[in-house]
């Protein structure tokens, strides 16, 4: 089945993600994701290539970071859904609780 609408997924690179995408690529949809560094890109590749993507055409990365807005506009203009898995990571407790 091939569907001409595109899926957001959020935090591309993790494990949820990407098993996101590798089932939504192998029903046929055009999904967007977000990494925080376009430097990941083969990781993403190399990992759906691996579980068995042949799609990959259908997929792209845009690089957008949750503690940010930059980008988020672009990665989300004319998607029909959106799978939100993202979460940030903070190798520090921050000093502010609204952070």
């Amino acid at each position: 089945m091939q569907t001409s609408e595109t899926v957001l997924v959020t935090g591309g690179t993790g494990f949820v993600a990407l098993y996101c995408i590798l089932q939504l690529l192998q029903k046929g949809y055009y999904v967007r994701t977000t990494v925080r560094s376009l430097n990941r890109k083969n990781e993403v590749l190399d990992t759906l290539r691996a579980n068995g993507s042949t799609a990959l055409a259908n997929l792209a990365l845009v690089e957008a970071d949750l503690t940010n807005d930059a980008n988020w506009d672009e990665a989300a203009r004319g998607c029909a859904y959106v799978l939100h898995v993202a979460s940030p990571i903070f190798f520090t407790p921050p000093k502010d609780e609204n952070e």
